[in-house]
């Protein structure tokens, strides 16, 4: 990946809301009891059932990661579309099962098209920057592929907080979880390799799977058979 300025603990922290997300946890411990949820916490979700994500018409800036472990009521969950249809994972199918070249994908030409017009997204400023970053994608798809699971961001040297900046996973009233709008190239590796215990970041709750019990069976892991180790061609 692209080499980044390190930043202090400090300045993450605040980036990351992380002050006001204690406060929440503190009154949701009060509210609910041991079953309240924590911000950043990390929920094991069967990729392959993950099978949609918010639509972002209703709630457009309400889901964003400093609204991790927010226990909000309402339709926000029923506001969904088809996780397949995302771009990233459209992509990653492309590279990973049919041997596509990055740069024939649609999310290289995109990202690329935002360099060319000043851009810097995913902190990269150029296509060699940009190739750099898909290659250390492909290693890390060939890495979790002979592992047979995704590490936890608590196991990775850039973690920060529990699992902050991993897949971040919405939870609705009947314990459909939800894709949000981080992580998604660790969700599409997880989701082709058909991982069951996908750790993510756990995003907003519906109050409705917090009384059913939904978000409790999703805190700990699940066995899982390792997929097929074999070395990417």
């Amino acid at each position: 990946m692209p080499q980044t300025r390190p930043r202090s603990y400090l300045h993450r922290a605040i980036e990351a809301h992380v002050p006001q997300k204690v406060l929440r946890d503190f009154w949701y411990a009060l509210r609910y009891g041991a079953d309240a949820p924590r911000s950043d916490s990390a929920i094991f979700v069967d990729a392959s059932a993950v099978n949609f994500t918010l639509a972002r018409t209703t709630y457009p800036k309400r889901f964003r990661r400093h609204y991790s472990g927010s226990v909000l009521p309402g339709d926000w969950d029923l506001d969904r579309i088809d996780v397949e249809q995302n771009m990233k994972l459209v992509s990653c199918r492309m590279r990973w099962e049919q041997g596509a070249e990055w740069g024939d994908t649609p999310v290289f030409k995109r990202l690329s098209e935002e360099i060319a017009a000043g851009g810097r997204p995913d902190d990269c400023d150029t296509i060699e920057a940009l190739t750099a970053r898909y290659a250390a994608l492909d290693e890390l798809y060939r890495e979790t592929r002979q592992r047979g699971r995704l590490l936890t961001k608590a196991e990775l040297p850039d973690g920060f907080r529990r699992e902050h900046g991993g897949i971040l996973v919405h939870v609705g009233r009947d314990g459909t979880c939800l894709r949000g709008g981080g992580g998604a190239h660790r969700f599409a590796i997880a989701r082709i390799l058909g991982l069951k215990d996908t750790p993510a970041q756990l995003g907003v709750v519906h109050p409705d799977a917090l009384r059913g019990g939904f978000l409790k069976d999703l805190l700990a892991p699940k066995a899982q058979a390792n997929p097929d180790p074999s070395p990417v061609q």
